[in-house]
Order: C-alpha cells, then structure tokens, then sequence
C-alpha cells in the first residue's frame, strides 16, 4: 500500500473554489502515483448547505456540533497517515484547538495551506451574527505549529514568514485538460465583456458600472454577470448568467473579455489572481485592477490589460471592444502564460514533491 494522505478541509469536496483548484485538481494524478488518499471535510455537504441558508440557527449549531464531533473523532485516527495537509484550518470556527493537538499531544508534522489574507475578517450576511466565532488571528497560530507552509501567493508569503520560516509558493493554477479546455474570444455579433464570481465578491463592480455607462453610450457591448446572485444595479448592457457547475466553462467561453476590478486593500492584495487565470485559460483577453498578485501575471498589453483609474479601465475597454485582432492576440498569450506557469501540468510535481 502506497503512503497515506490525510487531507483536514473546510467544505465538502467540489463545492468551494478555493480547494478545488489549490489542492482537489490534484488527487486523481497524486493516486496515480500511488498515494492512498483521505479527505476530511468539516462540513458535509448537508451541513455546507445549512451553514449558508438565511436563518436556521438552530439548524445551524446542531450542523455544527455534529461536525465538531466528527474532528473530535479524526484525532484519534491520526496514526493511520503518512502525511497530514491542513487547507485553511481545521474547524470554521473557534480556535486553532485542533491543529494544536495534532501537532502537540499527537505529535504529528503537517502541512498548513491557505490562499487569501484569512487573517482578516470576512463573512456572508447570512453568518453575521457568528463571525466572531471565527477567530481569524488563530491562522497566526496555525501557521506556528505547521511543519510546513504552501501559500498562493508572494504577498501571502512575506505575511506567513513572520510565523514560520518553511514557506513554500504554489500558484492556484487551472485544469487545461479537464476543465478549462474550450477556446474563448467568440465571433459575437455584439462584443460581450464578462466577469464571473460569488455575490461576496459583486461589490468590486461598483466602480466599474460608471465607466461602462459611459461606453455604453459610444459603443454596442454586453456585459455578462455569471454569478450565484443577480446585481442590484440594473442596466439594459447588462445581462445576468445563473452560476451553473455544468455550465461554468462554457458560460465564460462565451465572452470576448474578461474583467477583475479590485480595491486596493490587504485583504484584495492577498488574492491569487483566479478569475484573470479562468479568462486567461480560455483565450480570453482580461482587464485587471493592479493589486496585488496581478501585476506579477498580467503583462501590459502582452498577455492582459492593467487599468488602475477610470481613464484607463475606459481606454482599455475601449480599445479591446473595438479591435477582435488585438483580442486574439492578447488572449492566445494569456493561454500561453497559463499552460507555461499557472496550469496543473506545470505545477504537478510540486505537489508530489510535498509528499515525497
């Protein structure tokens, strides 16, 4: 039998963005190469659904307790594993209480993965009431008693050093084969720009509406929202798609140029830069704020458009919109950025050599 993995999550497998593409896209090669593989949710997928209803309080704290219950349970079988891999932490809320006693009454090694500023409060409405709970400065204590750290980003990296010296970058990258594998940048009678995320996450174009009202008026376009929830603001240009697992890749393959306007804060600063690599996976052209890690994959007018004001997210639209030459072009070498650096044949061996 080939070595053991255990692997300690927050959500159920395929469900939250954030362990399907660090971690869960590379079970199936990692099995191939011999590793016997667990994976350990704290929520079930029953529970994932509960814990982010409106309301259900009740519902809530028995989804909860029963999970709790089931870590209690897991510490027991610890000795069963070769390797320990933590993404994110252990249980959602409380402190790092877990993580201390596998690596301090079991006197177990793991390693801690995370990929945006968890340090730092952020919460759905519909959980207001238990973000507390949370204990987000526990990541600081996590990151003390990990063996080792695996981190998305460099910025990430320059935080975690301050806890622990063994820090390690792997990029969230994208499935070409499996999953991102249709070719973008459509011939649309009517050019579509498009943005894709959670409602969490809708507030990032606030300050993108005013520049597209003003193109609006200059230029025929649509603007594809694919998200979870519909926007609030109302346009005529802007056109809503409901988020759909099957349809997901085909939905973005759709569009002519994809957009990431970020504010500029720790929090934004700690992201990997993931719906620029969804764009870029599929031949699309992408307009990204400069936060963060962006501006270490997007190169100006290489590989990516970089707007930082009005003007800029104005003329960069502008002239995307209106040259499908440029747009190719841009695209065909964001494809290229992505299957070179931030896809999973590129990145593989990394997460071998985690478990070596």
């Amino acid at each position: 039998m080939g070595k053991r993995i255990l692997i300690i999550a927050p959500y159920p497998p395929k469900s939250a963005p954030s362990q399907r593409f660090r971690f869960e896209q590379y079970l199936s090669y990692l099995r191939k190469q011999g590793f016997n593989i667990t994976m350990r949710p704290f929520l079930s997928q029953k529970g994932w659904s509960t814990l982010y209803k409106e309301g259900s309080t009740v519902a809530k704290i028995m989804t909860l307790s029963g999970s709790f219950i089931r870590r209690w349970g897991l510490m027991f079988s610890l000795s069963k594993y070769d390797h320990i891999f933590i993404h994110r932490e252990a249980s959602m809320v409380g402190p790092a209480v877990f993580e201390w006693m596998i690596a301090k009454v079991f006197q177990r090694k793991f390693i801690y993965d995370f990929d945006d500023a968890i340090w730092l409060p952020n919460y759905s409405d519909s959980n207001a009431r238990f973000q507390k709970l949370k204990m987000y400065k526990k990541v600081n204590k996590i990151m003390r008693l990990a063996d080792r750290i695996i981190v998305g980003n460099d910025y990430l990296k320059d935080y975690a050093q301050t806890y622990n010296n063994k820090i390690q970058v792997i990029p969230t990258t994208i499935d070409m084969i499996k999953v991102h594998n249709l070719d973008g940048n459509p011939k649309n009678e009517i050019p579509i720009i498009g943005w894709t995320g959670s409602h969490t996450t809708m507030h990032y174009l606030e300050e993108l509406i005013p520049v597209l009202d003003e193109l609006s008026k200059e230029i025929a376009f649509k603007f594809h929202i694919i998200s979870n929830q519909p926007m609030t603001i109302e346009r005529d240009y802007i056109e809503f798609i409901p988020w759909n697992a099957t349809t997901e890749i085909q939905d973005l393959a759709g569009i002519n140029i994809g957009v990431m306007p970020l504010t500029d804060n720790e929090w934004s600063r700690g992201k990997c830069g993931f719906k620029a690599l969804q764009y870029m996976s599929l031949g699309i052209p992408p307009v990204v704020s400069p936060v963060g890690v962006n501006t270490s994959i997007i190169k100006h007018k290489h590989n990516g458009i970089v707007s930082s004001n009005h003007i800029e997210w104005k003329n960069g639209l502008y002239e995307l919109l209106t040259n499908e030459n440029l747009r190719r072009e841009i695209g065909q070498n964001a494809k290229q950025t992505i299957l070179k650096t931030y896809s999973v044949e590129a990145n593989k061996m990394q997460y071998l050599k985690l478990f070596e």
